[in-house]
């Protein structure tokens, strides 16, 4: 199966342009800050899951150190298993 990595930037765009139009002409705030936080959690929940709770293994995959992950960890209130 082939993984196109643009498909993840589309989607981001397609959201983006409906919250836009959502706002309808309203300025948006933070939007670099709640992007990230938005994506973040999950990332950082799929990576925690993949990895059977293995920090190791989880910080590995996301390309981040095990002390990153875990003040991330700490950052979301997430229970690393």
């Amino acid at each position: 199966m082939s993984h196109n990595n643009n498909d993840l930037a589309l989607c981001v765009a397609h959201v983006l342009d409906r919250y836009f139009t959502d706002l309808d002409g309203e300025a948006p705030d933070a939007l670099h800050e709640m992007v990230m936080r938005q994506v973040e959690r999950p990332l950082l929940e799929y990576a925690l899951r993949r990895s059977n709770g293995n920090q190791t293994q989880a910080a590995e995959l996301l390309g981040i150190t095990r002390n990153t992950l875990r003040r991330k960890i700490a950052d979301y209130g997430l229970l690393a298993g």
